[in-house]
């Protein structure tokens, strides 16, 4: 090995060949109008958050006519869910309830 070299001959050797006529000019990359893209007309977000759905059989008298309640609550405990379908029921003036279900939505 040279101990000498030129400093031409460390370009080479620290970066490879370099070729001056291969530097071209980069393309023209801007946008003209009619090469934008038109996006299409976005539909309302859905709502992504969980859900549980709680059924209830309420009933405004002691055995008396009992109804299915069916309250949607947003929260993932299931503890949380009922206790929020248990007040909206007495919100509407049942006294009585019997937890039937407890679904993810």
């Amino acid at each position: 090995m040279k101990e000498n070299l030129s400093e031409e001959e460390m370009r080479q050797a620290l970066f490879g060949t370099t070729n001056d006529k291969a530097v071209t000019e980069a393309p023209d990359l801007r946008i003209t109008s009619d090469q934008q893209h038109v996006s299409k007309a976005r539909r309302a977000p859905i709502s992504r958050s969980p859900k549980l759905r709680v059924t209830l059989r309420v009933m405004a008298e002691f055995e008396g006519e009992a109804e299915t309640f069916v309250h949607e609550s947003s929260t993932l405990s299931s503890l949380i869910a009922e206790q929020q379908a248990k007040a909206e029921a007495k919100k509407r003036k049942f006294k009585y309830f019997e937890l039937v279900s407890i679904e993810s939505v």
